[in-house]
């Protein structure tokens, strides 16, 4: 019978503000990227060093610890020691590398997501071993609410917090998702309302791995949150079914299988774990994050010619997706100026050797406005919108040779369009003169790719839903 009295606190490795998560991550692939692979022994050094370039000057040791260990490490799992003694970036890292899918990153974080675990200290584990924890979290969170929703009810994070995160029941694999949900309705019923507190302790410490948790499923695009009430994001219910599916199954990971006694079953132990935790689900090439499920897109007058995911991979389809939305922007801008010049922008993203995926013209007052613009456009997904005005935001870009040589070659007139699909508005921005501003020092291109690292002083232009913005 499930008892949800019985509390017991059971966290996670704390991040950072949401925005901030969104914010650090294409940091984090970026310097693992640059240094890995690396012997274990520089590793500590070569991060530090390459990290706090991204940082206020004058931060602390312990604030580069936390985000070289705890964070892109254990909470990430974005790399992992090799029997060689060599740091490698994990497969999840390279993923996202690849299609630039910041929630299915997330989504794949909490799908993998255990208690016990291999992130905490060996005495937080032998605790949690002892209290008998054995839960796939966030999979039987998302049962609950999907049973929820079923019945008509939303669940406050209060409720979450206290009938499934914080309780022992759940946390040992001894609750079912509808004895979770029945209790809830009963309490209401007879208008309990029961919260988490421990005395003597600041409310911080009963709520914020509560709140960081359901984070997380937020940046994975699976719920939406609303005045405290924490909903099913129905438009991921493919990747929420198979979570739910999961829900009262073992984790994968058996921790209990393992001799914490010994000082070689411990390393044993984190070895594997980090490991594990790094490598993708089997689930993860089906978690990849629609637009449809991010924020309504009107639909355009943009040919749509644009392959099955199934066909090309999901890096091209976000692709399609951006290339798609830049030119409805770029024919509604330039229709605005000159009607007459509107033929004149053309979709060009399937024509190989070019270098750029749409000709438009600059359709600006001068004598250029009749003049090409070529643009490259480089999509990505993530929850939170990036902010021209935060100095710390960073993001990177991955140019082929072909889009290099064209940047060199049409100079001003060549424009980087980076297409940021979120969960608040879609958001554009642009970059112009990408080789002088390499050769000026305000962008870092890196020759493996020609990779560009950018901040708010390249950007010449917003555009937020279609509408320019002053910069």
């Amino acid at each position: 019978m499930y008892d949800q009295t019985r509390q017991y606190r059971c966290t996670i490795i704390r991040g950072k503000a949401q925005k901030d998560m969104d914010n650090l991550l294409p940091a984090y692939a970026t310097v693992l990227n640059d240094i890995c692979p690396c012997e274990k022994a520089d590793f500590h050094k070569a991060f530090d060093e390459a990290f706090s370039k991204y940082l206020p000057s004058g931060t602390s040791q312990k604030t580069l610890d936390n985000h070289r260990t705890e964070i892109s490490g254990k909470l990430f799992g974005m790399y992992f020691c090799a029997d060689d003694g060599y740091i490698y970036i994990s497969e999840r890292t390279q993923k996202y590398f690849a299609d630039s899918d910041a929630p299915a990153f997330f989504k794949d974080i909490c799908y993998k997501m255990q208690f016990p675990n291999g992130t905490p200290k060996i005495n937080t584990v032998l605790e949690r071993i002892e209290n008998g924890i054995k839960i796939r979290p966030y999979a039987f969170l998302l049962k609950v609410l999907q049973i929820a929703d079923s019945k008509s009810i939303f669940l406050s994070k209060q409720e979450i917090g206290y009938y499934i995160l914080n309780s022992l029941d759940v946390l040992q694999g001894k609750a079912t998702p509808f004895e979770v949900v029945n209790a809830i309705i009963l309490d209401r019923r007879r208008n309990i309302q029961r919260t988490i507190h421990s005395p003597g302790k600041a409310s911080s410490y009963d709520w914020q791995h509560i709140n960081e948790q359901i984070n997380m499923l937020e940046l994975a695009n699976l719920v939406i949150i609303c005045d405290n009430v924490v909903k099913l994001n129905l438009k991921e219910i493919s990747a929420i079914e198979k979570f739910t599916a999961d829900a009262t199954i073992e984790p994968s990971f058996d921790v209990y299988s393992y001799d914490l006694s010994t000082k070689e079953g411990r390393e044993q132990f984190y070895f594997d774990w980090d490991v594990y935790f790094g490598s993708l689900s089997d689930k993860a090439e089906s978690f990849s994050t629609d637009i449809a499920s991010l924020i309504d897109i009107a639909d355009t007058d943009a040919e749509d010619d644009s392959e099955s995911e199934e066909e090309t991979g999901n890096t091209t389809v976000i692709g399609d997706e951006g290339e798609k939305y830049v030119l409805a922007y770029e024919k509604k801008r330039v229709s605005n100026f000159n009607s007459r010049l509107v033929n004149k922008v053309i979709h060009l993203g399937k024509t190989k050797g070019l270098g750029f995926d749409i000709q438009s013209v600059i359709a600006e007052p001068g004598e250029y406005a009749e003049f090409v613009k070529y643009i490259e456009v480089k999509s990505t997904k993530r929850i939170t919108a990036p902010d021209i005005n935060d100095v710390l935001w960073f993001d990177t870009i991955n140019l082929t040779r072909n889009e290099w040589i064209a940047a060199k070659q049409h100079g001003s007139f060549y424009h980087i369009y980076r297409v940021y699909f979120t969960r608040e508005q879609v958001i554009i921005f642009i970059i112009s003169d990408i080789n002088q501003k390499d050769k000026d020092g305000i962008i870092n291109a890196v020759p493996t790719m020609y990779r560009i690292d950018f901040r708010n002083d390249a950007v010449n232009h917003v555009i937020v839903n279609g509408e320019a913005q002053n910069v």
